[in-house]
């Protein structure tokens, strides 16, 4: 995917994730959240992936683009987004209550501001 069509699929997911946690009051606008969530790190490693390849280097899951990204100074703190990852995948299977409100609670006080920081850094290596 061109780098450019990927970041711009980041940036839109990015916003409607932040609206998302914002707003969210009741369990059903929490789980809209954690679903955005789930969207905007798909969005964010597929971005990575396209910006990794035109620098040269293929990475072909989540977890190895992770570790390319970080390596190539695109993210900062590698931990943090091998977190979001594990969270990314227990959202998709796990359906009690107090998982879901630990991952939204870290979406609110750490992932959302690392997308952030993504989205400054990729947006500073665009053409």
């Amino acid at each position: 995917m061109e780098k450019k069509i990927a970041f711009e699929n980041f940036s839109k997911a990015l916003k409607r994730l932040e609206e998302a946690v914002n707003e969210a009051q009741t369990e059903l606008e929490i789980d809209g959240a954690i679903q955005r969530f789930e969207f905007t790190f798909e969005q964010a490693w597929k971005s990575l992936k396209a910006f990794l390849e035109d620098e040269g280097i293929i990475c072909r899951s989540p977890k190895s683009c992770l570790k390319e990204a970080y390596a190539a100074g695109f993210i900062d703190n590698e931990q943090v987004w091998l977190k979001m990852l594990t969270d990314r995948n227990k959202s998709v299977h796990i359906y009690d209550m107090e998982t879901s409100r630990k991952i939204f609670e870290n979406i609110k006080q750490f992932y959302i501001q690392e997308f952030k920081n993504l989205e400054q850094r990729l947006r500073s290596r665009m053409d």
